[in-house]
C-alpha cells in the first residue's frame, strides 16, 4: 500500500512539473505607468489589422483551449528600428476558438461563454487596449512594456519581442508569455476568488503571443 501511494505521489509530481514546464513565463506585471512619448522625428506606422493578431491558450485540469483575438487598430512610432511609443486596440468580441471545429456546437458554446459576463464581458467592455510605456534590454532580450487595460483594470506588463523592418513594413513578434487573468478581474472558475471549486477550476494563467504587422503611415 505504501509503495503504491508513493508511486501515485511521484506520478502526480511528474504531471505537475510537466504542466508547469509546458507553460510560458509570466510577463512581469506591475502598476500602470505613464505612456511613452515619441520624438518628433519618429516615423509612424499603422497596424494592418488583417495581418495582426493575438494567439491565446487557456488551461484547466482536463486540458487546454486555444484561439485568436483580432487587433482592431493600432499606431506605433519607430526611431532607428526601435519602438518609441504606440497604442493598440484589441477587439474582444473577435475571440475565436481554434481547437474545436467551427461546425461543432461546443465551439459556439465556448466562444459565447468567453465573451459573456463570466469572462471578458464584451457587451460592457468591447475593447482592450495596450499603450506602450517603454522598451528595454534584459538578459540580451528586447522587452516591450505597456499598460494593458482589460475590463475595468489596468496593469503594466513586460514581455520579450523581436522587431524586423522591411521597406515600409514593420513586423513585431512576441515570445509566448502568460498573464494572470485574475489581475484583470476575470473571475470565472478562478481559485484566486473561489475556494470551493475542487477540480472544476480554470487556471488563472493565459498564454499569449502577439504578432503585429504595420505599414509606414
Amino acid at each position: 500500500m505504501k509503495t503504491s501511494l508513493l508511486k501515485t505521489m511521484a506520478l502526480v509530481a511528474v504531471i505537475s512539473l510537466s504542466s508547469c514546464k509546458d507553460k510560458a513565463k509570466e510577463a512581469e506585471t506591475k502598476a500602470a505607468e505613464e505612456a511613452a512619448v515619441a520624438e518628433a522625428t519618429a516615423i509612424s506606422y499603422t497596424a494592418l489589422t488583417d495581418q495582426s493578431m493575438i494567439e491565446w491558450k487557456g488551461f484547466k485540469p482536463t486540458g487546454t483551449h486555444n484561439g485568436t483575438i483580432s487587433v482592431a487598430q493600432g499606431e506605433v512610432s519607430v526611431s532607428d528600428g526601435a519602438i518609441e511609443s504606440g497604442t493598440f486596440v484589441i477587439d474582444m468580441g473577435s475571440i475565436e476558438v481554434l481547437d474545436i471545429p467551427k461546425d461543432n456546437e461546443k465551439n459556439a458554446d465556448l466562444r459565447g461563454h468567453l465573451i459573456s459576463a463570466d469572462f471578458f464581458d464584451v457587451e460592457t467592455y468591447p475593447n482592450a487596449t495596450f499603450e506602450v510605456t517603454g522598451l528595454s534590454t534584459v538578459d540580451g532580450k528586447t522587452m516591450l512594456s505597456g499598460n494593458l487595460t482589460m475590463k475595468d483594470a489596468t496593469n503594466n506588463i513586460s514581455f520579450p519581442v523581436t522587431t524586423s523592418m522591411d521597406g515600409d513594413m514593420m513586423t513585431l513578434t512576441s515570445e509566448t508569455f502568460t498573464i494572470d487573468r485574475s489581475k484583470w478581474n476575470v473571475r470565472y472558475g478562478s481559485k484566486s476568488f473561489f475556494d470551493d471549486l475542487g477540480d472544476k477550476f480554470i487556471n488563472d494563467d493565459i498564454e499569449l503571443k502577439v504578432t503585429l504587422v504595420a505599414k509606414k503611415a
